[in-house]
């Protein structure tokens, strides 16, 4: 039946009307688009005849449909068919009529789109391309048939380049010979073909190409456009193949800049295509064009002003206002020339130093002092394109000057912030300049370059603000101004509202607030919001102070609230308008709400209204913690019930952050009017909470217990509020406190709970000291608590004792000494508790008074188990640091003495200096002499763990006395035991924390001295120094900027497998190879994944991916996971320094996400592998997001790969999504 129809539709279309001959190609069309569309043999040819006979049909309409079909038909029909049809449409281009070529040129485009598997691909090229070249390189062919037969070979090449391998020197050498035809369209579409041809050709095919080229330049008596396609042509090259390119710099880069530099007045092109090249060069072989970097900067600076037939009489002018703008939009379109152009080599010139900003930021300080000033000066620019481009790449600069000067606070006068800060004044004068113009284009490029500097230097505009007023005026209020300018200047309004201080905006605020608040009235959402964020900010900075008295603010009070209050009540709006309107009330009231006497009853209930709206709420109930939290104690008795139900009710929501929302927003209201709130509401409201206390969220848990501690330390808190927190809460709590994943804020809150329960009356002491006990005892379900748990009860038995006053202290510690009394061999869970009791009650309370609680301790070192020995080591030191005088020279004494407890004594040691550093409490001098005595004497120490704790004791007490402590450790970096060296650099690392400290000066002259064991003979000792470069790099990296050049050679030297390192180890049945150098290895690439993060100016990427990185993505496993993800790090912040070498990083990532273990292997190795991939992938994904790699035709193939594999594709996709 289908047959039949077939046959009437294939009738129709050779009909002679052609209506007939249109509907029917459109019926089978339709035919040829269902799924179960199959066709016999004899149908296939007739099919494949008619449809090439469509092709050629007079109506264009019927033509454009046959070329559907044959879409669908190449999919349909078997590979011979494909191949009949492939070889009569060349035939047709070749040799068939002209007003045939075109339709013919675009059936054969098609077919090659279509097709998708290598077997048909390689039958079709075989007949294909030896056409395709006859038609190009072919006698008497004209010009029509080669543009179409380049047209077509291009195509082919870029999708099947690597499946000819055998013909690339054939087709090379045609094309080659093109690029010298006297028809400008062919060298042209030539230039395309040898650039799609070359990301698949070898390496000496290449050098051939390039060869050729350079030659063809250097040749005398060259036509000047066969200069240009020859310059074009080396730039298409470069940009296909990418970092391939950079061997042939040298050849290539000298003759660039010669033409460049020489070329006469009227051939701009020539200027422009060199400067392209030398940009495709910077941005993809980044390693290779160092060297050119220089000259590359001055030419494009040159060039950047290069205007011959425009001389500027704009140089003197100065920046007056009183200037009539009409004269001043004048001036600037004085001359135009439609032949001129010179605005490309402009354009050229500022898109090539755009491309050294972005891929040079080592060089950043340099392009301070020559760039900027001239980049500046070229706001300018007449032709507004090229004045965007200008504006771009100073933007270029300044992302760049926030990306590598990124938490650092100190400026000095060396830093690109500093160099900066200096060229403010020129800036925001030449910007000023630019907001008179009437384009609208060049209004929104000024604010975007004004945006970028607050965002970098953030109180710059301190001075300049009275200068920028008017232009921020002149945009919100001007008839032709667009919406994007307004939301352009809005945002940069609100920037620099947020980031200076109120006191400098106070003369303006009349300039400011009214065409602002006309902008909340505006029609288009997104200004109206974004205006709504401003008036956020304006607020802030009418009533900075709410307790002094500072700006006049009331007469901006009423216009401000009306403003708000119409967006607010108005339903029918985006909703991003509606939350913004909102928070802003919000602030309102809490800045303003002593001024609005009448109007709150009117606003307070319209924000309970939104809370009722699941759309708004959680903006809602943040608005409302903002209230609550203002001191003017807003008066909300209209509405404080209401919110008060609404927000008990939001704790059983599941949405998340509504929850986390409403906790914080009760607590300040109980906070604020907990008088005005009645027992019964509490209740409800700990019923709530309790719920909400588990350790699978702990942030949550402590909002909620934070919350229940407001509840409790209210005085009018009734007994059934106290009944209810005992029934509900104390069991969560106590459920909670056995979690080994307790810490951080939920402890610290766990612990106000228990404290706040003594306080509160009517709970017993003992009781609780009970249950907290007892929460310890390991249950037959479970079996024993996590050691992380016994830390967490301990703490909040401290906490509880202290609570409950000295009495109760005293006999608890009484009772706890007892514990340790009886013979410890039974119980020894409530051994290990009761001594971390003691060392917790010990640290915030003097113990002296029960006397020999020392030597109780002490005994329990004799233990047989581990746990309790570290336990008694933990206490000791804590319980010294409650009475330094007498328990200090106690342990001292027993270092000395005590051979076999020397580790658990130097931990309690530990303990005691690592709390006087943090307190910042002083030892007396008599005292860090005899530590520090005692500690070199253990630095030589044949145990790990006993240097380690060493190492850790002299850093903490470098930071207490570092005058004394930095020499004594540098004498030792040349000690002649390596394992002093390792001891000291470590000692360094533990001295360098986050917080400023005294330190820093003194370390500052002498870090090179520990830093320089990078390049000790011992491996350790090299270890040591790497983990301490890294600790720098990520707390001070101030302090080693200036080492780095000299350091990072030797880091990236530790990241090389070294074969000395690796020994094989002789067990008997089997030999074991143990990689000694491994450690260190994970150690280097850990440091400079912290490094790129710290000092991204300093690395040089792309002298360190190949070979560094390029070998650690193929080493062992724990050296690939931090490969990885600093390749995910450089993949973000460097993307043309990997670009340029993606195709040598594709093998490792591949080999990686292939790898199966053995069929024997343990379940920890398949995880270890899982583990392996998922980073892999994650580093994969990060490459896909780099724009341009598709030109690496080997990650495009990895792409394919990983999507053709179904395991492979899922976990690449749950990882793209997060």
């Amino acid at each position: 039946m289908a047959n039949l129809q077939m046959t009437g539709i294939l009738e129709k279309m050779t009909g002679k009307d052609k209506d007939y001959r249109y509907m029917a190609t459109s019926d089978l069309l339709n035919e040829l688009n269902k799924e179960g569309f199959k066709a016999d043999s004899d149908l296939e040819i007739k099919l494949s005849n008619i449809i090439l006979q469509q092709l050629d049909d007079v109506a264009g309409d019927v033509s454009g449909l046959a070329v559907k079909c044959l879409a669908l038909l190449v999919k349909k029909v078997g590979e011979p068919r494909v191949v009949e049809m492939t070889n009569k449409l060349c035939d047709k281009l070749l040799n068939g009529k002209d007003q045939h070529r075109d339709i013919a040129s675009i059936a054969l485009k098609t077919i090659i789109a279509e097709i998708t598997t290598p077997s048909l691909a390689q039958s079709i090229l075989i007949s294909l391309s030896p056409q395709l070249i006859r038609g190009i390189t072919g006698p008497g062919a004209s010009t029509e048939i080669k543009c179409e037969c380049l047209d077509n070979l291009c195509d082919v090449l870029h999708k099947f380049g690597n499946l000819m391998a055998t013909d690339h020197e054939i087709l090379l050498n045609a094309l080659l010979s093109q690029l010298s035809s006297n028809h400008a369209s062919v060298r042209k579409k030539t230039v395309s073909c040898i650039a799609s041809l070359s990301s698949s050709l070898s390496d000496d095919l290449l050098a051939k190409t390039t060869i050729e080229v350079v030659q063809n330049l250097g040749s005398k008596g060259i036509k000047s456009e066969l200069i240009r396609t020859n310059i074009q042509m080396i730039g298409a090259l470069s940009r296909a193949v990418g970092y391939r390119f950079g061997p042939h710099l040298e050849d290539t880069v000298p003759v660039l800049i010669n033409y460049c530099t020489t070329a006469s007045e009227n051939d701009e092109e020539l200027q422009e295509y060199s400067l392209q090249a030398l940009e495709s060069f910077l941005l993809r072989c980044p390693r290779d064009i160092s060297s050119y970097c220089d000259e590359i900067l001055h030419l494009s600076l040159e060039y950047l002003s290069y205007d011959p037939n425009f001389t500027d009489n704009m140089e003197e002018d100065t920046d007056d206002e009183n200037h009539e703008e009409e004269e001043d939009d004048e001036s600037a379109n004085e001359y135009t020339d439609d032949e001129d152009v010179s605005w490309k080599v402009r354009r050229a010139a500022a898109k090539c130093l755009a491309a050294l900003i972005v891929s040079r930021p080592e060089m950043l300080c340099k392009l301070y002092e020559e760039s900027c000033p001239k980049l500046i000066d070229r706001f300018k620019e007449r032709e507004e394109n090229v004045k965007m481009d200008v504006f771009n790449t100073f933007i270029e600069l300044l992302r760049q000057t926030g990306n590598v000067s990124k938490g650092q606070t100190d400026v000095n006068e060396l830093s690109p912030r500093w160099l900066l800060k200096q060229e403010v004044p020129k800036i925001v004068k030449s910007i000023n300049r630019q907001l008179r113009e009437k384009s609208i284009k060049t209004k929104v490029g000024a604010f975007s370059v004004l945006k970028e500097l607050v965002v970098v230097l953030p109180d710059c505009l301190a001075d300049h603000i009275g200068t920028l007023i008017p232009g921020i005026e002149k945009a919100l209020n001007d008839k032709s101004s667009t919406s994007n300018l307004k939301i352009e200047a809005l945002i940069f309004t609100r920037l620099v509202l947020a980031s200076h201080s109120p006191s400098v905006f106070h003369p303006y605020i009349k300039a400011l607030s009214s065409p602002v608040l006309s902008a909340v009235g505006e029609r288009y959402y997104k200004v109206t919001a974004e205006a709504l964020r401003v008036c956020g900010e304006l607020v802030r900075v009418l009533r900075s102070n709410l307790e002094g008295f500072g700006y006049d603010f009331k007469p901006y009070v009423h216009p401000i609230y009306n403003a708000i209050m119409s967006r607010l009540t108005n339903q029918d709006q985006d909703q991003e308008v509606k939350e913004c309107a909102i928070s802003c009330m919000g602030l309102f009231i809490s800045t303003f709400g002593d001024n609005l006497g009448a109007e709150l009853p009117a606003c307070l209930p319209v924000l309970v209204d939104r809370m009722g709206n699941e759309i708004t709420r959680l903006t809602a109930v943040k608005a409302f913690a903002v209230i609550a939290a203002s001191p003017l104690r807003i008066d909300l008795s209209c509405v404080l019930e209401h919110v008060i139900a609404e927000l008990t009710g939001f704790l059983r929501k599941a949405n998340r952050a509504l929850r986390q929302a409403t906790l914080g927003t009760l607590n300040s209201l109980i906070v604020a009017y907990g008088d005005k709130i009645g027992p019964s509401a509490y209740e409800v409201i700990i019923v709530e909470l309790s719920t909400l206390i588990s350790d699978s969220d702990l942030h949550m848990t402590s909002l909620a217990l934070e919350l229940c501690c407001t509840l409790m330390a209210d005085k009018r808190s009734s007994r059934n509020v106290d009944s209810a927190v005992r029934n509900r809460v104390l069991p969560q709590a106590l459920t909670l406190i056995k979690s080994s994943l307790l810490q951080g804020q939920a402890l610290w809150a766990l612990q106000n709970f228990f404290a706040g329960l003594v306080y509160s009356s009517n709970t017993s002491f003992d009781a609780l000291l009970e249950s907290l006990l007892s929460s310890a005892k390991p249950s037959p379900q479970s079996g024993g608590v996590a050691k992380q748990a016994l830390y967490s009860i301990a703490q909040c038995v401290a906490v509880l004792c202290l609570a409950a006053g000295d009495q109760k202290c005293s006999s608890t510690v009484k009772m706890l000494t007892d514990i340790l009394k009886d013979d410890g061999t039974t119980n020894s869970a409530k051994q290990h508790l009761a001594l971390l009791c003691l060392g917790e009650i010990g640290r915030r309370k003097d113990l002296s008074s029960h006397a020999h609680i020392e030597t109780i301790i002490i005994e329990s070192f004799q233990s047989p188990f581990e746990e309790i020995k570290s336990a008694a080591s933990y206490a000791l030191g804590n319980i010294a640091v409650g009475n330094l005088s007498k328990y200090l020279p106690f342990i001292l004494d027993q270092i000395d003495n005590q051979q076999k407890k020397q580790y658990l004594l130097l931990h309690s040691l530990k303990e005691v200096i690592v709390r006087q550093s943090v307190d910042k409490a002083e030892f007396q001098d008599s005292s860090v002499e005899k530590i520090l005595k005692l500690l070199f004497n253990h630095c030589e120490s044949d145990e790990e763990g006993v240097r380690n704790v060493v190492a850790e004791c002299l850093g903490k007490i470098a930071l207490i006395k570092p005058v004394k402590l930095i020499p004594a450790l540098k004498v030792r970096t040349t000690s002649p035991a390596a394992f002093t060296r390792a001891t000291v650099v470590i000692a360094v690392k533990y001295s360098i924390v986050e917080r400023p400290e005294k330190i820093d000066e003194i370390i500052y002259p002498e870090i090179a001295s520990f830093l320089m064991l990078i390049k000790d003979q011992d491996r350790h000792v090299r270890r040591a120094a790497v983990l301490a470069l890294s600790t720098f790099a990520h707390n001070k990296p101030n302090l080693i900027k200036g080492l780095l050049p000299e350091l990072l050679p030797l880091l990236y030297d530790q990241t090389i497998v070294k074969k000395e390192l690796i020994r094989t180890v002789d067990l008997g049945p089997f030999k074991h190879i143990v990689d000694d150098g491994l450690e260190l290895r994970k150690a280097a690439f850990e440091c400079v994944d912290t490094l790129l993060d710290s000092c991204l100016d300093q690395v040089n990427p792309s002298s360190f991916i190949v070979p560094y990185l390029k070998s650690g993505l193929d080493d062992h496993y724990d050296v690939k996971m931090p490969c990885h993800l600093i390749l995910s790090k450089l993949a973000d912040k460097c993307p043309s320094a990997v670009l340029a070498v993606l195709d040598s990083l594709v093998d490792p990532l591949q080999k990686t996400i292939n790898f199966k273990p053995k069929q024997d292997a343990v379940k920890q190795e398949v995880d270890r592998n899982e583990d392996m991939i998922r980073s892999a992938l994650r580093a994969i994904a990060s490459l896909n997001q780099i724009s341009g790699g598709d030109c690496s035709l080997k990650f495009k193939n990895l792409m394919s790969e990983i999507s053709k594999s179904p395991t492979l594709w899922d976990k690449y996709y749950s990882i793209r999504n997060e």
